[in-house]
């Protein structure tokens, strides 16, 4: 009976570690597969494009190992690294988590498991919307 319980316990255990660790990985991750909604202007420079607009699909996979591929009409038009970490946002001048890729910094604004909004970390604020 002694063995039944602690089976139950160390089964339990690893069920649960496992569980959490599984949901992790899939709740607010950039690395995945990101389709072009739209992107918005900033105040000096208003405007909206859409793929429909810009006459383009646009869609970019960030990876595992920090590589970001962007596509234009399904060919891959750049391959280069990419860097997530905590700095100051230039709009409100507080910290968020900024990712650095293509020479460009923007402010994660929204990552969740649909959804990926960045903007641009300077005085334009240009906003893009991805969907996975």
């Amino acid at each position: 009976m002694k063995k039944h319980f602690l089976f139950l316990i160390v089964f339990g255990l690893f069920n649960t570690a496992y569980s959490i660790d599984s949901s992790n990985l899939n709740s607010g991750s950039i690395v995945n597969t990101w389709i072009w909604e739209k992107s918005v202007g900033g105040v000096s420079n208003p405007y909206i494009a859409t793929p429909k607009t810009a006459g383009f699909n646009k869609k970019v996979i960030f990876t595992s190992n920090g590589r970001v591929i962007t596509y234009k009409n399904d060919v891959e038009i750049r391959n280069s690294s990419y860097e997530i970490g905590k700095g100051i946002g230039f709009a409100d001048q507080t910290e968020h988590e900024l990712i650095t890729f293509e020479g460009k910094t923007y402010v994660i604004e929204n990552l969740d498991n649909q959804n990926l909004t960045i903007v641009s970390n300077n005085q334009d604020a240009a906003r893009s919307i991805f969907k996975r």
